[in-house]
């Protein structure tokens, strides 16, 4: 990011840095390929990642519920 980015972009101001910023990561992050991922782009690669898992098991997203409780409410616990 800082060689083809921050070092050779001008911001103009903060907003300008914000839409610039996202605007490569976007692309870094789902169309650009990468050598880890055998040159395809995250988004294919993900796409066919998808495709291996039986469908039962594929992930859905967020876990629908707390996978471990915080410390919080361990240490609470813990007194009752």
């Amino acid at each position: 990011m800082r060689d083809e980015l921050l070092n050779k972009t001008l911001f103009l101001s903060l907003d300008h840095a914000r839409v610039v910023i996202s605007a490569w990561a976007e692309d870094y992050n789902q169309e650009r390929p990468h050598s880890s991922l055998g040159y395809e782009t995250p988004a294919a690669f993900a796409a066919e990642l998808q495709k291996q898992w039986p469908a039962p098991l594929r992930p859905t997203g967020s876990a629908p519920q707390a996978i471990a409780s915080s410390a919080l409410m361990r240490n609470k616990a813990a007194r009752l």
